[in-house]
């Protein structure tokens, strides 16, 4: 058991029943149900009780569920205290970390964490999902209006978590369409196996550490470039990028200095990215529902895609789940900054999926290592040392 490999690539480190993942045949499901199924006929709220609990809910299980999540979209006022004295130039995914982390402060019992039955107490680990996952969108928006000198706009609840997250954002009536836009992308990036943000929750979890340190912990890996912070890469690179004309030239120029093009290619997958794909339908019918007329982000990106398919498919190299959902996002309205805060919105759903999973059955982590540094060597006072 000596084998190293990096990043631990195809490394089993744990048995799930929660996502699959084909990647050569670019098929992901939850619990065994098509993505591209639930985009359609689901919602985040259903899709969540889905990853939570293994089956799809009763109509009376998600109506109790919902009803659960908008009771608690309130923060509570030293929370919204401590966020008003975060630096205005603080990152987002700085303060959903923090945030996050202070909720373990005001939501007592973690001493079910303790004991070798930790956490068979349903009822406990019901209540903590429900509070973090309620939470998670609120603060998000909160901290638009925070960091900009305005009062947060109080949630809404008689509105799903998409509509208030969208509501507290601009403070106006969501869009329809706009809001099923946001509901989708909530449910496309709620889980994805044993990514980094979710390994890193697994480890804390195995510690038995309290479920707000898990998805503190899993935010912070999140925020990195190459996982979660790619899709504001995408739009940032789009903008440079400027006009559908300087597409091709602007990736030759790329590939021949072996330079990142954000937002394709996935490890996973060797085809297009699922999820892209369904975000690729909605950017289409986002555009049908404005008359046919392209931004020149949008048509940027299409050639972008054509373009990277000819000189990088035979390579398996596609657009991943970024690739769309930041200029969906910049359509929305939300700033570019906030759209990795987006993606841990809905990723607590799988993170917490896993968690309940990691301790229902738990063993801490201790991986090995190899040790390549120095034989056991003689120590040398410091007046003898050259």
């Amino acid at each position: 058991m000596n084998d190293f490999l990096p990043g631990l690539e195809g490394v089993a480190a744990t048995k799930s029943a929660i996502s699959f993942i084909d990647g050569e045949k670019g098929l992901l499901s939850y619990r065994g149900y098509p993505l591209e199924t639930l985009a359609e006929h689901s919602s985040f709220e259903e899709t969540t009780l889905l990853l939570l609990q293994g089956e799809l809910p009763t109509a009376h299980e998600l109506a109790d569920f919902t009803e659960q999540l908008r009771s608690n979209y309130r923060i509570k006022y030293h929370i919204r205290e401590m966020m008003r004295h975060f630096p205005a130039t603080g990152h987002p995914m700085d303060m959903l970390q923090t945030a996050v982390s202070s909720l373990g402060m005001f939501y007592l019992g973690n001493e079910c964490l303790t004991g070798s039955d930790a956490c068979k107490d349903i009822h406990y680990v019901r209540n903590m999902t429900v509070n973090i996952i309620a939470q998670m969108a609120p603060l998000v928006a909160m901290w638009e209006h925070m960091r900009q000198g305005y009062d947060p706009i109080e949630p809404r609840e008689d509105l799903s978590v998409a509509e208030n997250l969208l509501y507290m954002f601009t403070g106006k009536e969501p869009d329809p369409l706009m809001a099923k836009i946001m509901d989708v992308c909530l449910i496309l990036h709620a889980e994805h196996t044993l990514n980094a943000s979710t390994f890193s929750a697994l480890v804390a979890g195995s510690t038995l550490a309290t479920p707000f340190s898990v998805i503190s912990g899993a935010i912070g890996t999140l925020s990195g470039p190459l996982h979660g912070g790619a899709n504001q890469k995408v739009v940032s690179m789009l903008k440079k990028i400027g006009s559908p004309d300087n597409v091709e030239q602007w990736v030759d120029d790329k590939l021949a200095n072996k330079k990142v093009i954000w937002g394709m290619g996935h490890r996973e997958y060797k085809v297009k990215d699922p999820r892209a794909t369904i975000l690729h339908k909605l950017v289409a019918e986002l555009v049908k529902e404005r008359g046919g007329s392209l931004d020149a982000m949008f048509e940027t990106a299409m050639r972008l895609e054509a373009v990277c398919a000819d000189r990088l498919g035979h390579k398996g190299v596609y657009p991943n789940v970024d690739f769309y959902s930041g200029i969906l996002y910049s359509e929305m309205g939300i700033p570019e900054d906030q759209f990795t805060a987006l993606f841990a919105v809905a990723r607590s759903a799988g993170w917490l999926a896993h968690w309940r999973e990691q301790i229902s059955n738990n063993r801490i982590y201790r991986p090995t290592q190899i040790y390549i540094g120095s034989d056991v060597r003689e120590y040398k006072p410091l007046a003898e040392r050259s």
